[in-house]
């Protein structure tokens, strides 16, 4: 959509962070459901409930503009949401699938936060400073939730790299006892 004053596109970014906001509110529950650790998927259902507010806010937002809150696809939250839902289909339960999990969900926190703190500094920009303010604590939620996935990606990934080197010592234990013993090689004269 072509825009051609600044404030309507920042009105254009307003209605794409709405749609992506509402695309998340549909993909959180099924992340929740997918995770293993019960840690991860208390986070995720924490996030759902601060993502229903990310929404309400920016409907606010809208309000302060006299405007309706409008929603145009976030082709880029789209994708994400994909990323996570082909973890889902492509891992098994367990502790390799959480830390994929924690990989999409961190790929989408980064996005928004790129986004809020683009948002926060158009409004300021703008002199909207009550809709600044409304972004700036979902950057900051937005930041905490990703600073979450990192404390829960510590106890996590190690688990999961530790299930697959125990796995390659089992291998490497099986394939040694397949090896004949050199000794046995030796002819004796």
């Amino acid at each position: 959509m072509k825009t051609d004053t600044f404030r309507e596109f920042y009105e254009e970014l307003l209605s794409d962070t709405f749609d992506a906001e509402n695309q998340l509110i549909k993909a959180l529950p099924k992340l929740a459901k997918a995770a293993s650790s019960e840690e991860l998927a208390s986070a995720f259902e924490e996030h759902l409930e601060q993502t229903k507010e990310h929404a309400t806010r920016l409907e606010k937002v809208f309000q302060l503009h006299n405007a309706k809150p409008k929603r145009i696809k976030c082709k880029a939250m789209e994708g994400l949401i994909e990323e996570g839902a082909e973890v889902i289909k492509e891992y098994d339960e367990g502790d390799l699938r959480d830390a994929a999990l924690i990989c999409a969900a961190q790929k989408v926190e980064h996005y928004e936060i790129a986004g809020y703190g683009t948002l926060r500094t158009f409004a300021s920009m703008l002199g909207e400073s009550e809709a600044q303010s409304l972004l700036e604590e979902t950057l900051e939620e937005e930041k905490a939730a990703d600073q979450k996935l990192n404390e829960l990606s510590e106890s996590i990934n190690p688990e999961a790299a530790s299930g697959e080197m125990e796995e390659e010592e089992e291998g490497k234990e099986v394939a040694s006892s397949k090896k004949p013993n050199s000794r046995s090689k030796q002819r004796v004269a």
